[in-house]
Order: structure tokens, then C-alpha cells, then sequence
């Protein structure tokens, strides 16, 4: 009779506290500076917020500290004493992105050397914590910011924190303390590039329904704001037209373990110059699944064992949410950028398939096929352009930029609205590269509803086709005077019709 036994049988236990050496593996778990910013952008989600901000500042030509600021729900001095436990794991809903309760720590300690955080909630006072790399060898220890100086600090971004939210401050971070005299200024811009890619990839599911996101850089001497970007979703599925008629299908995968799984199997055209195929890293690495959890993007790419990355499946993806209940199946690191699988996944994912009857194998084929076909096809050669400029929407300027080949040496062209003579719908300024549109007619293809900077975005993109050829010439032809003379005319006809239709809608 076999003497084998499935438990372990224990005679006692003993609690036994994390050694002062634990900080040293804290701040070792490998965090890359995005991944890391993201996960505390994850906090700020959880809490709630809209609007997040992510702050670097710096004094003379040093980069000093960096922010995140969100106007999430806040914490209180109880709810800063947990967040900041090392070890203490907090009880998620069922949406949030957070998992283990060790990535605010972990993802700070992991690039700062100190860690504060100060809160406020619409029921408690500004309160904050601080955390470093010395306390937590000496025995775990967690500071009280001064109170007086964290109400001085939630009043600095009174316009984002109004009555509630949080600040995550690193300090003696080791990638600023590195930066040489006169270099700061290039490592900013490289950091807040990567930062903003990877940002509007892992995220673009929220950015896309309406959260706010912004990378600032704020000069702690003067006060002075001298950077400012919007970060925009970056969706590695945002193409146009398919590389193949009838994608994406979506694929049933009998997992075992955790029953059906839903794969939504995408082809993009060939050579797409769009930012969410050719921005987001190398091709090779970009194919295959993407695995979302909660709607935040967990792994961009790879197969998981199910075949090895090659040229010829560059254009195949495959959206993969995880299931609430996949556990067993699937294993997501602590840091959020990978997921491990079971060969019940690949298994699974074999014998997949579509309600028509396709086969998972059917759909590789059909992107092999895809990128073939792209690969043979000559290619047309695109007439550069000159790029739009200020008042087009940034989504249209990095649409044409993809698109388009640029003229290098030549000025942006900007579109602005200004008075004009009622017979005019727009002009030409040529010397200082602006389409000028009449302003008596903004209400009007604005819904009669107050127009920012780069509204009518429709209008000022036809108008920039039309007209983006007419600048940078030389010699000023009869010809091309004409073509906007008339087109005016029409223009003007068209933008008539349009307000009366709008006060005809209006009575």
C-alpha cells in the first residue's frame, strides 16, 4: 500500500516578520521607469480618478523629483498607514487593475530612494507618509509628513486637487542623479517620448473612454510650466480598413480549467504606417496576443509557446481579456507586462474556432496570406507634404504624419479663425504659413456651441487638403489663383447652407 500523502501534515506555526533585508529585494523586482509610472497610475484608476498628472520637475539644468497627482478619492491617515505596509495586501473589487499590494512600494522604491504620499479626502484634512529605502532597513519605519507642509502641497495643484485626491512623490530618484550637466534636457524629452508611448498603449482602453492624462515638466525655480503634453490612446488595433476582408472574427478556445475563451483575432494592412502598428516597438515582438485584464493592456504581444515569432505573421493580433476566473490558466507577473499560460491556453487556442466554422489555424494562414500580398504590391509613392500645425486636432496631424511623407525645412501650417470679408470663407496667408477662416460662421459649424483651438476638425482637415499645396511656392500661378477663387465660392455657398439648416433645426 503506497504510504504517499497529498498534505503535508504540521505539528505548529510561527509568524515570522520580513527581515530589514527584505527592503533590498523591494527595490530589485526589475521595474522598467514606464512600467513603473504605470502602476501607479493603476492606483489612481482604482481611486476613481478622471484626471492624472505625472510631473517632473526640475531646478536649474537638474531633473529633482517626479509627481503623479490625481484627483481620485483621496486616502486618510488610516488608509496611508495601509497603502504604505510593506507586505500588507489590500482587498480589490473585482475591476481593479491593482492585484498584489506591493506595486506602489515596489514600483517607487525601485527607481527612488524615497517615496512620500499625501492625500486628501472630502471628509479629512491633507495627510501624507513617507517611505525610504534607510527606513525600511531600520526596522520598517514609515514617516508622518508634516501636516502643515502636505496642505502646503495639495494647495500648489489646487487646480487638479480641489477637494480630493493624491500625490505620489519620488525623491533621490537614481536615474536623475545619474543625469550629467547639460544632459537633462535630452534625457527629458527621450523619457517622456518612451513614457508617453508606453502610456497610451497599456492604457488606451480608458484613454479612449474620456480619462485625462498629461506629462508636464515644471521648473521649481521660476514656477514656470515649459513642457506640456496630452497623452492620446495608442491602440495596437486602431487601423483604418482591415489587411483582410471580414476581420477581425472572433474564436471560441475550449480552455480547460476555465471553459470558453474569447479571442478576437485581428490582420492590420500591410506596411500600415499608423502609430498603434509601427510606434509601439519591433514588429516581430508586437505579434500575437494581447492580454487585457480589467480593461488594462497586461502583455502586448508574443505566443505564449503556441509558435515562435516570424516576418510573415508581423500583421496577426489577437485581443485575449483575461477571464475573471482564469487562475488557474493564466499567471500575471507582479509588474503588470506579461502573462504566463498553462498548455491548456495553447491547447485551447488550436482548436479554436469561428461561428462560421474557421479555424484558428484558417486565421494564421489568412494573415501569412495578408502580408504576402502587401510584400508584393508595389508600393505608390506619396507627394510630400507640408505638416499641419497649431489649430488642427492632434489626432489629424498624427494621421497625416502617418499617412504622408513630410517636407522637411518648412513651417507648419497653421488654420485660424479671424474676420474676413463676408464675401470670403477663408484666405490665405502665405508668409506666415495660416488659413485664415471667416469667424461669422464658427457657430455655425460648431453647433452654435463655444469651439476651442482645434475645433471643427472635419472643416480644417478638408481645408488643409485642399490647400496644403498652395504654400511654400515660389512664383504665386494665375492658375492656382483661380482654383481658390472659385473654390471659395463654393465653400462660401456650402457654409451658407450649413447656418441655415442649423436655425432651421433650431426653431
Amino acid at each position: 500500500m503506497s504510504s504517499w500523502q497529498y498534505d503535508v501534515p504540521v505539528t505548529d506555526s510561527t509568524r515570522l516578520p520580513p527581515d530589514a533585508g527584505y527592503a533590498k529585494a523591494l527595490t530589485n523586482q526589475g521595474y522598467g521607469f514606464e512600467v513603473a509610472v504605470a502602476d501607479l497610475i493603476d492606483n489612481s484608476i482604482d481611486a476613481g480618478a478622471d484626471s492624472v498628472v505625472v510631473h517632473f520637475l526640475c531646478d536649474a539644468d537638474r531633473v529633482v523629483s517626479l509627481l503623479v497627482l490625481d484627483n481620485g478619492q483621496g486616502m486618510d491617515d488610516a488608509g496611508l498607514d495601509s497603502a504604505m505596509t510593506v507586505g500588507r495586501r489590500r482587498n480589490y473589487g473585482g475591476r481593479a487593475l491593482g492585484m498584489y499590494g506591493t506595486g506602489l512600494k515596489a514600483a517607487s522604491l525601485s527607481h527612488a530612494r524615497s517615496l512620500t504620499v499625501i492625500s486628501r479626502t472630502k471628509r479629512s484634512r491633507a495627510a501624507g507618509r513617507k517611505l525610504t529605502a534607510e527606513g525600511i532597513e531600520d526596522g520598517f519605519r514609515c514617516d508622518t509628513v508634516d501636516p502643515q507642509f502636505a496642505q502646503q502641497q495639495i494647495d500648489v495643484y489646487d487646480g487638479l486637487i480641489e477637494w480630493h485626491g493624491t500625490i505620489v512623490r519620488w525623491d533621490r530618484v537614481r536615474a536623475f542623479e545619474t543625469v550629467s550637466t547639460g544632459q537633462s534636457e535630452q534625457f527629458l524629452s527621450e523619457a517622456i517620448s518612451r513614457l508617453e508611448t508606453h502610456l497610451g498603449l497599456y492604457l488606451h482602453r480608458f484613454l479612449s473612454r474620456g480619462l485625462k492624462l498629461d506629462i508636464a515638466v515644471w521648473d521649481v525655480e521660476t514656477g514656470d510650466e515649459t513642457d506640456h503634453i496630452s497623452v492620446e490612446p495608442l491602440d495596437p488595433f486602431g487601423y483604418k480598413v482591415p489587411g483582410k476582408a471580414g476581420y477581425p472574427k472572433v474564436f471560441t478556445a475550449p480552455v480547460e480549467g476555465v471553459g470558453d475563451v474569447r479571442l478576437e483575432a485581428h490582420i492590420w494592412p500591410a506596411k500600415s504606417k499608423q502609430a498603434g502598428f509601427r510606434h509601439i516597438g519591433a514588429l516581430s515582438d508586437r505579434q500575437g496576443f494581447y492580454f487585457y485584464r480589467n480593461d488594462r493592456l497586461v502583455q502586448a504581444g508574443g505566443w505564449n509557446n503556441l509558435r515562435r515569432p516570424e516576418g510573415h505573421l508581423a500583421l496577426a493580433r489577437i485581443a485575449v481579456d483575461l477571464p475573471e476566473d482564469g487562475n488557474r490558466v493564466f499567471s500575471l507577473d507582479v509588474k503588470k507586462e506579461g502573462v504566463q499560460v498553462t498548455p491548456a491556453f495553447t491547447r485551447g487556442t488550436e482548436e479554436a474556432t469561428e461561428t462560421a466554422g474557421t479555424s484558428f489555424a484558417a486565421y494564421l494562414t489568412d494573415s501569412e496570406a495578408a502580408y504576402r500580398e502587401g510584400a508584393s504590391r508595389s508600393a505608390i509613392e506619396r507627394p510630400p507634404v507640408i505638416a499641419p500645425g497649431k489649430g488642427f486636432d492632434p489626432k489629424v496631424k498624427r494621421t497625416v504624419a502617418e499617412e504622408l511623407p513630410l517636407k522637411g525645412g518648412e513651417e507648419p501650417i497653421s488654420i485660424e479663425w479671424t474676420a474676413l470679408p463676408q464675401d470670403q470663407f477663408f484666405d490665405l496667408d502665405r508668409e506666415n504659413h495660416t488659413i485664415l477662416l471667416n469667424r461669422a460662421f464658427r457657430d455655425d459649424f460648431n453647433d452654435g456651441r463655444h469651439g476651442g483651438a482645434n475645433d471643427a476638425p472635419v472643416t480644417k482637415a478638408l481645408l488643409y487638403l485642399l490647400l496644403q499645396d498652395c504654400f511654400g511656392l515660389g512664383r504665386w500661378e494665375r492658375k492656382r489663383a483661380d482654383r481658390i477663387e472659385y473654390w471659395n465660392s463654393i465653400l462660401l455657398a456650402s457654409a451658407h447652407a450649413q447656418r441655415e439648416r442649423r436655425l432651421r433645426a433650431s426653431t
